[in-house]
């Protein structure tokens, strides 16, 4: 389909490559950051970018107080005919040059629509594995995957996945918010009544089951049953958001682990944390872990998918070995005890904790910057964009 150049005000054309984001879902979670980092540090002079969401959210607010256009369809694993319409009719009236899915169900609408059009498709894949539906479509429909782990890349590349459609592109932060200087750390402090001499362990991302909160909150009782000095901090909100506080009710914890809800602001809040622990059952490249690292926050995180890629244990924190892993850690048990214990060794030894969180922050700024990821990105589109199938491979070497 040949591309539409959009007419502003004034009878002016805008020249620049028009990208529609997909996106399968719109709370503020990490795939959700991921999309708004990217749109933020894409090269503002050639790419517009606007927005698909399945509702309405404070997410779709924060887009649009960003000047982002935002459509909004539904978005199913079976997608509804008038969603594939619309993208279709988006392609035709505001010029979209490439759709850039997230999701499996935004993944599937929009390879169909982008076949229709003859619009390319790229789908970033958030997690550490690749879902059945999400292989066909790529397979039938021809689109471009980019997985952000070496986990899931080598799983596409098994299936059989065409090596030239499938690229590897790690997250990444915006370095210029997350930084050890990003907030004073007894602003945060304050709030929850932690003195500037406390210790303070937090958590970071959804109340989900994948996320493993009830894992932090065993860790947490461990700990205070050794260490009744220290102190918890709960960041985010989600479907186990209920029982997980009736348990801290019932352990009479309240004043040791703070739930602290969704933060607008999480860059304000990690430069406060001695401690990180992530307890995910599953996850890719988390970007809790990769904010805390920029901020100057050690990370004891369970190994699972791309985790051990990002923490270099022993330097930057401590990997819990688990059955994916094993022997990651010799010297700690996989699951929530090996967190716990970890956590316990590093509490008690304030050199180590600055020491690794100096070599956090190093580590962050040489591997994960936000900008990487983007050029790597915008790199991909271009190709799709202006190169034929049988031009340059696009594909990463790990």
């Amino acid at each position: 389909m040949a591309r539409t150049p959009r007419v502003l005000p004034g009878g002016q054309t805008d020249e620049r490559t028009h990208i529609l984001e997909v996106l399968g879902n719109a709370i503020v979670g990490g795939m959700e950051n991921y999309v708004r980092n990217l749109a933020a540090n894409l090269p503002s002079n050639e790419f517009k970018v606007s927005l698909l969401c399945p509702f309405e959210s404070p997410y779709t607010v924060l887009l649009r107080s960003e000047g982002r256009d935002v459509y909004i369809a539904p978005l199913r694993d079976d997608p509804p005919w008038r969603t594939v319409e619309l993208i279709c009719t988006l392609v035709r009236e505001t010029g979209v040059d490439l759709l850039h899915a997230h999701l499996m169900n935004a993944h599937t609408v929009a390879a169909m629509a982008g076949r229709l059009c003859g619009t390319p498709t790229v789908a970033t894949l958030h997690g550490m594995s690749l879902h059945p539906q999400e292989i066909s479509v790529a397979r039938t429909t021809g689109s471009h995957t980019i997985v952000v782990c070496r986990e899931a890349w080598s799983q596409a590349l098994a299936v059989g996945l065409a090596p030239e459609r499938v690229s590897l592109v790690p997250n990444g932060v915006d370095l210029a918010t997350y930084h050890p200087m990003s907030a004073e750390p007894a602003e945060f402090r304050r709030t929850i009544d932690v003195g500037p001499a406390d210790l303070l362990v937090g958590f970071v991302g959804r109340l989900a089951w994948e996320k493993g909160p009830d894992k932090f909150l065993k860790a947490a009782e461990y700990i205070l049953q050794r260490r009744p000095d220290v102190h918890f901090a709960m960041v985010g909100t989600g479907l186990m958001e209920k029982d997980l506080v009736a348990t801290i009710r019932r352990a009479g914890l309240e004043s040791r682990i703070h739930m602290i809800g969704l933060a607008r602001e999480p860059h304000r809040i990690y430069p406060a944390l001695d401690l990180l622990l992530h307890t995910s059952r599953a996850d890719a490249m988390p970007l809790t872990i990769l904010e805390a690292m920029a901020s100057g926050v050690p990370v004891v995180a369970i190994g699972v998918g791309g985790v051990p890629e990002i923490v270099a244990t022993g330097e930057t924190g401590i990997l819990v070995g688990t059955t994916e892993w094993p022997g990651i850690v010799s010297e700690y048990p996989g699951d929530w005890e090996g967190v716990a214990l970890a956590a316990l060794a590093l509490l008690s030894n304030s050199a180590k904790l600055k020491s690794m969180a100096g070599a956090s922050v190093r580590r962050a700024q040489a591997c994960f910057d936000i900008r990487q990821s983007a050029i790597m990105t915008s790199q991909i589109f271009r190709q799709l964009i202006g190169s034929r199938p049988d031009k340059a491979r696009l594909h990463s070497v790990p």
